[in-house]
This record gives C-alpha cells, sequence and structure tokens, in this order.
C-alpha cells in the first residue's frame, strides 16, 4: 500500500496519534487538580461497566517522557492530546493552577523536542464538576467561563501549538451526556440537550473570536464525530429515519459552522425542545476555522423500526458492536468536500477495538492493523478525488479508560498492562511505524 499512496500524501502530510487527558492521564486528584464531571459520574453505581475509573488510568501524568518516547520512536509527526479543564483551573473560573499548567508545558515543550507537532484539545469532555454545580453546558453562562479558559491556555502554551481544537464531538456530550444520560454528566432530557448543543457550539465561535483578538498563532477549529447513514432497507420510512439521524448528528453541528443555520427538519422534529437562540448566536458560531476534525469509527444503517443488527449483513464488527466500513470514510469526506465551504480536513480519530490477547510478550492484532490499513487507503482515495487532507491520527496511542466501557475495550495500537502498566507495541504499531518509514524513503 505505501508505494501506490507515496504520491499522495504530500510531504507536510501531518501522521499522528490521538489521546485524551481523562482516559491515560490517571493523577486524578495530584497536584491541586479539580473534580471533573467524568470523576464525579464514575462514582455513580452501574455508571461504568466495570464499575472503573481514571484515578489511575495509564499513568500518563508520571510517564509522560517515556510515552513522548514512545511517540517519537513510531515515526509519526505529531501528537493529539487534550487539556484536562479542571486540572489547569479547578474551578473552572478564577484561580489557576499552576503545577498543571506546568505538566503541559513539559508535554509541548517534549514534543517540540522529540521533532513532533503539538495538537491541542481544550475540551475533551471532561468538564469541572464546578462549573456542573452551576448548570454545566446547559447554562450559558459557561461559555464565558471556556472562553477565559481557551485564552489563558493559549497565553501560556499558544506560541508552541501547531493546532488547537475547541471540542471534541459535542454530539457526544450533548446526546450521549445530556439525553440518553449514559456519558457524564448523567443527564436525560432531550430539551436540555439541545441546548447543550447549542452553547457548545456557540463556546466554540466565541472561542475562535476570543483567540484571534488574542493574536493566536496556532491553527483553530473543532473535532466532530460523523458518520455517513444509509437506510437499511429502501422503504419510505426507513429512508425518512436516517435522513433525520443525519440531520441530528452530521447537519446539527455542520450546518451551523458553515452555513449559518441549525437545519429545519431537525428543528421541526425538536418542536418544543429546540434551544433558546439569542442574536448574533449563529454569526459567531459560524466564524471561519483553519481546519475541521474528523473523527470517523463506522457507518450507521438505520432502520425505522430499529431491527438492524451490526454484522448482519457479513460485515465485519469490532468490539464495540460497530461495522468495519472504510468506505463510509471517503464516502464522507466527499460529501463534506460537496455540500460545505470546508477548510482542510483531518482525521483526528480513527481506530477499532479488538478483543486482543498477549501471546508471548506479543500482540498480534491482525484486524486492528487491517482496519488502519484500509481506512489510511480510504484517505488516499478521497484524496484522489480532490479533498483537502491535512492529516491523519489514529485512535488511541495506547489501551486506556474506554468511558462508560471502562478498561474493557482496547483501542490502542500499544498495550498497556494495567496492572504494570507496562507498554507494548502491538503489531499495528509495528505495521504503522513501518508504513510511515517507508513513506520517508520516496
Amino acid at each position: 500500500m505505501s508505494n501506490k499512496n507515496s504520491s499522495v500524501f504530500p510531504p507536510d502530510f501531518v501522521w499522528g496519534v490521538a489521546t485524551s487527558a481523562f482516559q491515560i492521564e490517571g493523577a486524578s486528584a495530584a497536584d491541586g487538580k479539580g473534580l471533573s464531571i467524568w470523576d464525579s459520574f464514575c462514582a455513580k453505581p452501574g455508571a461504568i461497566a466495570d464499575a472503573s475509573n481514571g484515578d489511575i488510568a495509564c499513568q500518563h501524568y508520571q510517564r509522560w517522557a517515556e510515552d513522548l518516547d514512545m511517540i517519537a520512536a513510531l515515526g509519526v509527526n505529531a501528537y493529539r492530546f487534550s487539556v484536562s479543564w479542571p486540572r489547569v483551573q479547578p474551578a473552572g473560573s478564577g484561580a489557576w493552577n499552576d503545577k498543571g499548567l506546568d505538566f503541559y508545558e513539559r508535554i509541548v515543550d517534549g514534543l517540540l523536542a522529540r521533532g513532533l507537532q503539538p495538537h491541542l484539545t481544550l475540551n475533551h469532555w471532561d468538564l469541572p464538576d464546578a462549573l456542573q454545580a452551576t448548570g454545566g453546558w446547559a447554562n450559558r453562562d459557561t461559555t464565558q467561563r471556556f472562553v477565559d479558559y481557551a485564552l489563558g491556555i493559549n497565553a501560556r502554551l499558544g506560541d508552541r501549538l501547531a493546532s488547537i481544537a475547541t471540542h471534541n464531538e459535542p454530539w457526544v456530550v450533548a446526546t450521549l451526556g445530556h439525553e440518553a444520560g449514559i456519558f457524564a454528566p448523567g443527564i436525560k432530557s432531550r430539551k436540555t440537550a439541545a441546548q447543550v448543543s447549542h452553547h457548545l457550539l456557540l463556546s466554540h465561535g466565541l472561542a475562535l473570536r476570543a483567540l484571534r483578538e488574542q493574536g493566536v498563532s496556532a491553527k483553530l477549529g473543532i473535532v466532530l464525530n460523523l458518520a455517513p447513514m444509509h437506510p437499511a432497507t429502501d422503504t419510505a420510512a426507513d429512508r425518512a429515519q436516517a435522513s433525520l439521524e443525519d440531520g441530528r448528528l452530521l447537519r446539527w453541528y455542520l450546518d451551523p459552522l458553515f452555513k449559518g443555520a441549525y437545519p429545519s427538519d431537525v428543528l421541526a422534529d425538536l418542536g418544543d425542545d429546540a434551544p433558546k437562540i439569542e442574536a448574533g448566536d449563529m454569526q459567531l458560531i459560524a466564524a471561519p476555522m483553519d481546519f475541521l476534525g474528523v473523527n470517523y469509527y463506522s457507518h450507521s444503517v438505520v432502520s425505522a423500526d430499529k431491527s438492524y443488527k451490526a454484522g448482519s449483513t457479513g460485515l465485519p464488527v469490532t468490539d464495540m458492536g460497530w461495522e468495519v466500513y472504510p468506505e463510509g470514510l471517503t464516502e464522507l469526506l466527499l460529501r463534506l468536500k460537496r455540500d460545505y465551504p470546508v477548510p482542510p480536513l483531518f482525521v483526528t480519530e480513527n481506530g477499532g477495538a479488538f478483543k486482543d490477547q498477549m501471546v508471548n510478550g506479543q500482540v498480534h492484532d491482525q484486524d486492528r492493523l487491517d482496519y488502519l490499513a484500509r481506512h489510511i487507503e480510504a484517505v488516499a482515495e478521497a484524496m484522489r478525488q480532490g479533498v483537502d487532507m491535512g492529516g491523519y491520527m489514529v485512535w488511541s496511542l495506547m489501551d486506556n479508560f474506554e468511558w462508560a466501557s471502562g478498561y474493557e475495550k482496547r483501542f490502542g495500537i500499544v498495550h498497556v498492562d494495567y496492572q504494570t502498566q507496562q507498554r507494548t507495541l502491538k503489531d499495528s504499531a509495528l505495521w504503522y511505524r513501518d508504513f510511515l518509514q517507508a513513506k520517508k524513503q520516496f
């Protein structure tokens, strides 16, 4: 594959691995860190599949230097990571925690010293619990707290960052966290979820404006989880349901960001649950971006009666129950180019959870290796058809705390023994390293 793709990917293409703070750092109360909504959510009985939490995770807070060495040894040129807001500003407003800021300064400087681009995400779901106590993302005031946080991070780190993403997957925060209630903060209200989604987008726009006024040098954008919606059958009911689901997952976020308005079909479906929008909000949300991050794992097959079962048509299925469908990534990237005036696109997350087995000190994860190879080829195909792609990042660097699944699901290309914290490169990591090395020879 590397021969075929070597001419497609330009020399400055960003190849990376990705993580998030809560999933790997541990040190949940160390050095003045405040509680996040995920710390509190993990304490709820039944919230996490294996009753675990992020208190220790991968001990990245202590092992960051060896982890950065490991990243550099993979031959990538970039690392996407997130800042824990309560680690740097425990109450979500007011006083900053210098020890927390120092940690991320070490990360950024350590990446640069190893020739790696730092790509920072401000909000990967771990909102300070103190802000949740005053309504969290349902409270419009939180959008201003987020702006202050963004400006504080930029003032400390921004001159050395390649990019800043405001939010990771706002759909997850809104829908899984505030409508389904299966992610933090565990609220079940469609009306609240809709308002939260608006405030997340508004805080994005406000932060972009403020950062640019501050003279930001990093590229600015947002990261969305996106998937093509395919009707299970050609019936009118399935087609209609797939269209609505497309509106809820994709157009609800893409339309305001690039067209300045929410999609009318989703607004109609929400009815009285639609968010309260103030004058000027939509103009702020539609602020120009330098990049759009795309997280892709699978397509969604939609049946009005919810009868479709993943894998029923013969496609392989990951340990998350998601079909392996790399063609959907090409389809998605082409659709973004066709339907929206998008900036350069980055695949900011792509990967698969599989039931890995450690055998004689090795992990032969051929299914994950194949998954990554096929999805990189899907990116190459989109580029051949004219999509402006800036980079591709594997999710995830290493096995970690997989949110409500706890430690039961492994997405890493590096195996983590949670008892000893030993890291072992899986076959997928060795393949990725060799693929990148081969590219450099052309």
